[in-house]
């Protein structure tokens, strides 16, 4: 069988049994790569406007017809099948490329393989300006494979200072910083790891070099537990990010953490974005999770597919969320918690309400909703052209600070706050994987599961929220048997902005706190 090699994590280069390709015309380069990365067969027309949108159908193939014939005389023999159809390429042809080995490592959890495979992005100098759809693939490929390999760094950085390779981790750390200069997650890494490698003076040099990009680019000071890395050689337990841990559940790694340690346990089950340890890195979140450990024992996790947990393929739904639930809970030795839902999460929470009402003490829902998309009988919700449009924005301006217009209204011109967004979005997932999630959501539907809720249930809401009406929060509350309602002021989406002492005094309420 014939081996076609494809080196994409970089400039593309092509081998074929070996043998060095050129593929002079760039879109002959792209076409082969498409194929290659699709795994099948692909509708002449899609190939066609992918590559030649500007042209009308008969001088597209006409085009795509010359451009196969290039192909053919590169590589010196038939490397696609073309039918009046479709193309693909041939299936006699063995075919390997860097990127998708790059996956594969990562799923197989080979995080030291994953990170060597990883030697430049994503098609890294390779563009075609006149195809925008093209442009698009290529910009969501590559925001997935950074995405993981940010995962994967962050990954090995933990494991080699707590398997004693400190240089290892210094190596890894040091990757991870050149990725997001402005993270402080990523400048945290590095400064552990140079300590643990008992380079005081790197660490040193590292906190500068932190404190310096924050002042320059975003006019602000690191976060204390930062500077508390420097500053003792014991450091402060409510400055020190918690440890990440990972429980297994249908065959997917979740990550998760605790913090604090009173007699309830507060399950936040977060919205569709998030990331167990970038979360930490904004000072209100911050300020908030430390304010929520105070009243209980506080369990976050990502959701399989989302921050740290493993990434996966098939859309999370509803009932995976709930077993995500499940096995944190166990993992965590949680007998019973307080669920608090948080927008997206709320769906998941209320399944496992109705699958699992002896593991509750109680249910609380915050700007959450039951159904994804709009229906004659739930007409605040987007339809279905709606959410997609609103989706599209959302993809547009990843790797930015993405909608914090509709998010977070308050804080939308922070320059801290819109930089630590866009480096959450990055971090946490990647707009093909986030694209998913987001279809699974719009269509979600729990409402015939709220009469069955039998926890003590408080929904909260605020009355501007721009991201989740709060006629969906009312809603939920009147179909929940004995549920209360709290309209709380405001326009914020994200709970630790705004207006928060209603929602911690509702968690302290049903936690026996007050």
């Amino acid at each position: 069988m014939e081996l076609i090699q494809l080196r994409l994590l970089g400039f593309p280069e092509f081998r074929l049994d070996g043998r060095r390709v050129e593929l002079a015309l760039r879109k002959a380069a792209a076409l082969v790569i498409y194929l290659a990365e699709t795994g099948g067969p692909v509708a002449r027309d899609v190939a066609a406007t992918l590559l030649w949108p500007e042209a009308d159908a008969e001088a597209a193939r006409a085009r795509l017809r010359r451009t196969l014939y290039k192909i053919r005389v590169a590589f010196g023999e038939e490397v696609i099948v073309a039918n009046a159809a479709s193309l693909s390429l041939r299936p006699a042809l063995s075919v390997e490329a860097d990127s998708r080995a790059f996956d594969r490592a990562c799923d197989a959890g080979l995080l030291d393989a994953a990170a060597g495979l990883y030697t430049s992005d994503y098609l890294a100098g390779f563009s075609l300006p006149d195809c925008p759809e093209f442009e698009e693939w290529v910009f969501f490929r590559r925001e997935a494979l950074r995405s993981r390999l940010v995962q994967a760094l962050e990954r090995l950085v933990e494991a080699k200072i707590a398997g004693g390779d400190a240089r290892g981790a210094v190596l890894h750390a040091t990757r991870l910083a050149a990725l997001d200069p402005l993270s402080e997650s990523a400048h945290r890494h590095l400064i552990r790891a140079h300590l643990a490698a008992g380079d005081r003076a790197a660490a040193e040099r590292q906190g500068e070099t932190c404190t310096r990009l924050l002042r320059d680019e975003l006019g602000v000071a690191p976060d204390p537990a930062t500077l508390a890395l420097l500053r003792a050689p014991t450091p402060d337990p409510e400055l020190e990010m918690p440890r990440t841990r990972y429980v297994e559940v249908d065959g997917i790694h979740v990550a998760y953490q605790t913090i604090g340690n009173g007699p309830a346990d507060i399950v936040l089950v977060p919205g569709f974005i998030s990331h167990v340890e970038r979360i930490w890195e904004d000072r209100s979140c911050r300020a908030w999770l430390g304010a929520v450990s105070r009243l209980g024992r506080l369990i976050l996790f990502d959701r399989r597919g989302m921050g740290l947990s493993d990434r996966v393929g098939a859309r999370p739904t509803v009932e995976a969320t709930a077993r995500d639930i499940l096995a944190v809970m166990n993992a965590a030795g949680s007998r019973k918690a307080l669920l608090v839902g948080a927008s997206e999460g709320g769906p998941g929470c209320i399944r496992f309400a109705v699958d699992h009402p002896d593991r509750l003490t109680g249910l609380v829902l915050w700007g959450s909703l039951a159904k994804g998309s709009h229906a004659p009988d739930y007409p605040f919700a987007l339809t279905s052209a709606q959410y997609d449009l609103w989706q599209r924005r959302l993809l547009a301006g990843w790797g930015g600070p993405a909608e914090i217009e509709t998010f977070a209204p308050s804080v939308a011109q922070d320059r801290q706050a819109r930089a630590w967004w866009a480096g959450l979005l990055r971090a946490a997932s990647s707009p093909g994987a986030v694209a998913g999630l987001l279809q699974a959501l719009r269509d979600a539907d729990v409402r015939p599961l709220l009469p069955k809720v039998s926890a003590r249930t408080l929904v909260l809401h605020r009355t501007g929220d721009h991201a989740v009406r709060i006629e969906a929060g009312r809603y939920l509350a009147a179909r929940i048997a004995g549920a209360r309602f709290v309209e709380v002021e405001g326009e914020d989406h994200w709970f630790w902005v705004g207006e928060q002492r209603a929602l911690l005094e509702a968690i302290a309420a049903m936690a026996g706190r007050r």
